[in-house]
C-alpha cells in the first residue's frame, strides 16, 4: 500500500474479498448467499463503491463474524476527510468537553455554511462546486452533537483577528459573527475573545484540549495539512496551563458579547458609508449607535486617517477601574 492508510471502505472490502477466498467462493456465489448482484460485489471488494450498512449487516451474518462489517461500514463515512483528520472527528464526537483555541478562522462547529464554503473556496480554488457544497454539508452535520440530549461543554477561545478576517466578504462575516452570538447563548457553549490588547498568547497555533467519557484529556492539534493527537501527560498538562492562561486574559463572555457586537456594527457601518468616510466620523457614530461599549474603548494612538475596505480594525483593553 506504499505506506499509506487504507480507507475503512476499502478495508471493508478487501476483507469480504479475503473472507470470499476463505471459503472457496467466486463473487457470484457469494452474490447468491447475500442477496446482492455480482457487480456489487466486485465494486465493493475494489473499493470502487463504499458498502451499504444492509450489505455489511449480510456480510456478518453468511460469515458468521460478530458485527465486524457492520462496525467498518459505519467507520467508512469518515473516509472523505483527510485520514489525519479521522482521530478528531472520533474524539469530538465522543467528548465530554471540548476546549478550543482558534486563531484565525472561527472553529469548525461554530461556523456558518456561507464562512464554511468561503473557507473551503480559499483552500481548495481549484475544487469543483458539487464537493465543496459536499463539504459544507458534512461540516454543518457536525452541529448535530449538541442536538444530543447530553450535549458536550464547548469553551472557545477565539483570536480577535477571527472576528475582523473578513471570510467571504461582510455579507458573510455578519452572518457569521451573529451566529456567534446567537450560540454563546446556549448553555453548553462558552465564547471568549483574546484581544488584540492582551499581549503576547500563550500559543501561537490554535489546538484543542478534550475530555474523554473516562474522564482522561486529549489534545489534538494541527500543523500545515497534519493533524495529531497526543495523551502523553505531560503535554496534555502543558497544553491545559497554556489554555488557562489563554483564558485568564481573555475578555469575560459577557465583554465577549459586546465586542462581537461592536464588530458586527462595523460590519454595518462599512457597507452603509463605504471606505471614504472620514475615520473620526465613523467613530462618532459607533458612539452615538452603541452607548453600551463601556467594557471596551478605542484606541487611536497616532495613526493617520487611511482609506481602506472593510471594518475598521482597532485594539481593544479592558478599562480598569478607580480604587
Amino acid at each position: 500500500m506504499n505506506g499509506e492508510p487504507v480507507s475503512w471502505g476499502r478495508a471493508l472490502g478487501q476483507e469480504i474479498k479475503f473472507a470470499r477466498l476463505a471459503r472457496g467462493w467466486s463473487q457470484h456465489q457469494l452474490a447468491d448467499e447475500m442477496h446482492f448482484k455480482q457487480p456489487y460485489i466486485s465494486s465493493i471488494e475494489s473499493g470502487r463503491q463504499l458498502a451499504s450498512a444492509n450489505f455489511a449487516e449480510q456480510a456478518d451474518k453468511v460469515f458468521g463474524t460478530p458485527g465486524i462489517y457492520t462496525r467498518m461500514q459505519k467507520r467508512s463515512k469518515y473516509d472523505r476527510h483527510p485520514v489525519w483528520f479521522v482521530p478528531y472527528l472520533e474524539l469530538e464526537r465522543q467528548a465530554l468537553a471540548i476546549c478550543d483555541y482558534s486563531v484565525l478562522f472561527v472553529m469548525g462547529m461554530l461556523q456558518t455554511a456561507e464562512y464554511a464554503e468561503a473557507v473551503f473556496r480559499s483552500a481548495r480554488p481549484r475544487e469543483n462546486p458539487a464537493e465543496i457544497r459536499r463539504l459544507v454539508e458534512e461540516r454543518m452535520q457536525r452541529r448535530r452533537l449538541f442536538e444530543k440530549d447530553n450535549p458536550p461543554s464547548l469553551w472557545v477561545i477565539l483570536q480577535e483577528a477571527a472576528l475582523r478576517s473578513s471570510v467571504g466578504g461582510a455579507d458573510v462575516m455578519r452572518g457569521q459573527l451573529q451566529h456567534l452570538l446567537t450560540a454563546s447563548e446556549s448553555p453548553h457553549i462558552t465564547i471568549q475573545v483574546f484581544p488584540f490588547g492582551a499581549g503576547t498568547p500563550a500559543r501561537g497555533r490554535p489546538f484543542d484540549v478534550m475530555t474523554r467519557p473516562n474522564g482522561t484529556e486529549i489534545l489534538y492539534q494541527e500543523t500545515y495539512g497534519r493533524g495529531t493527537v497526543d495523551d502523553s501527560a505531560d503535554v496534555v498538562a502543558e497544553a491545559r496551563a497554556a489554555y488557562d492562561r489563554l483564558r485568564a486574559n481573555s475578555l469575560s463572555p459577557a465583554a465577549t458579547q459586546v465586542l462581537i457586537r461592536h464588530v458586527l456594527e462595523e460590519y454595518n457601518h462599512a457597507q452603509h458609508t463605504g471606505p471614504d468616510m472620514d475615520e473620526v466620523q465613523l467613530q462618532r457614530e459607533q458612539r452615538r449607535a452603541m452607548p453600551g461599549m463601556g467594557q471596551v474603548e478605542l484606541q487611536r494612538g497616532g495613526r493617520r486617517p487611511m482609506r481602506r475596505m472593510g471594518p475598521r480594525t482597532r485594539p481593544f483593553h479592558r478599562r480598569h477601574r478607580d480604587t
